[in-house]
């Protein structure tokens, strides 16, 4: 009688080396999934596969997701310019979300008994592939081995040294975790509030301050970046491109402190080039095409289904919603835009489009109207104040709680 089938989210790391043995003994054949997405090379997914391999499995994948990341979530962050706490554009959260996904279709595709991941019981990674498993496997077993167990790294280290496997010690004092959207470093800095890392724990490592300012132009069709410089190249090869461009002038660093799955506080640094120029300039595109109460509903929805992301709640329907009023607010996004990078801060210097809301014939701010006259003008002004008229005349002048605009004196 054949064993049990798990199938094991697989990174090649110790927690996850760890968990191929101990599922092993546990009487599982063991299925590994590696999920690419951005973050392995080629000589990187070697190394994993061998990895897999010599700890026994019965068979293992690699899936390049680089593609379907960038369609079914990054494309969706984009459109809804989301920036967690107006900094952190998300970059482990559509990651995980986008691996779990493809680990359960696995385990499906397979008829596996169980499905499990390395996550400990400390953090948000946890939560997301727990949630996304019980959704798309509900009939599985899952087993969180790491968290089941709550072994310190130096106590899986020596159990998996014990059976002939030698995991590597790290060389850096930080945790440093790499994907398309950009890299999320933690250390003993980001666990104070007041501490701050230094470049060297960077991807890129310190900026020189003598670089060159550097222009390039990024072109849109429907909120989707198209070409960069005029070369019409795909949405990932773009990403990746100005990941490297932006990594050599420290663009898109930063500390992220807000609140965690789990409802506590947590800080963790990041580097994301590629996401925080593509969303300072689709933002300036969208200013340019998009009417006022589509952007200001727009960021409010965005940042509703950056959450859901954020927290596991992808697969709720309510995301499906917001993905199709996101993209249907990119119909008009086309445009290019020009930006200058220096060295940590990039500047949108241009923008235009052939849907341009900004049109001179109508009227040029600030300078002159050429589709109404002054006197209707003065008419629209004079509507337009009448509602705080009535409500201010019908209250007391002198009462300071109720009128908020008046000084705590009682003048105005």
């Amino acid at each position: 009688m054949s064993n049990p089938l798990c199938v094991l989210a697989f990174s090649g790391g110790l927690d996850t080396s760890f968990c191929v043995l101990h599922l092993r003994e546990r009487g599982f054949d063991v299925a590994t999934v590696t999920v690419n997405t951005g973050g392995f090379d080629a000589a990187e997914v070697e190394r994993i596969e061998a990895a897999a391999r010599r700890l026994g499995v019965t068979q293992h994948r690699t899936i390049d997701a680089r593609q379907e990341l960038w369609d079914d979530y990054l494309s969706y962050l984009l459109a809804g310019n989301v920036l967690r706490g107006q900094l952190y554009p998300l970059s482990v959260s559509a990651e995980r979300v986008c691996q779990a996904k493809r680990v359960a279709q696995v385990a499906n595709e397979l008829g596996a008994s169980a499905i499990a991941h390395g996550s400990t019981g400390a953090g948000n990674d946890q939560v997301r592939f727990d949630v996304a498993f019980r959704a798309l496997c509900p009939g599985k077993q899952l087993i969180t081995p790491i968290r089941e167990l709550q072994l310190s790294r130096e106590d899986e280290t020596r159990w998996l040294a014990e059976r002939g496997v030698i995991i590597p010690a790290k060389t850096t004092a930080y945790s440093v975790n790499e994907g398309m959207w950009g890299t999320s470093v933690g250390g003993k800095e980001t666990h104070d509030s007041w501490q701050h890392l230094p470049e060297s724990a960077y991807p890129g490592g310190a900026i020189s301050a003598d670089l060159p300012p550097k222009t390039i132009v990024l072109g849109f069709e429907r909120g989707c970046p198209v070409a960069l410089d005029g070369a019409a190249i795909g949405a990932v090869a773009i990403v990746e491109a100005l990941n490297a461009l932006g990594d050599q002038y420290g663009i898109g660093r930063g500390i992220h402190l807000g609140d965690t799955i789990l409802g506590i506080k947590g800080r963790v640094g990041f580097s994301a080039p590629a996401a925080h120029l593509l969303i300072q300039a689709h933002r300036e595109l969208e200013k340019l095409v998009l009417s006022g109460k589509q952007l200001f509903w727009k960021e409010s929805l965005g940042n509703l289904y950056g959450s859901l992301l954020h927290e596991g709640h992808y697969f709720d329907p309510i995301g499906r919603d917001l993905e199709a009023f996101l993209a249907s607010s990119q119909a008009t996004v086309t445009g290019e835009v020009r930006m200058t990078l220096y060295p940590r801060v990039a500047q949108v210097e241009g923008v235009r489009s052939a849907y341009s809301l900004m049109q001179s014939k109508v009227a040029s701010y600030g300078e002159g109207a050429k589709a109404w006259t002054g006197e209707e003008a003065r008419g629209y002004c004079k509507l337009f104040g009448v509602g705080q008229q009535v409500a201010l005349s019908a209250r007391s002048a002198r009462d300071w709680r109720v009128c908020g605009a008046l000084s705590r004196s009682g003048e105005w």
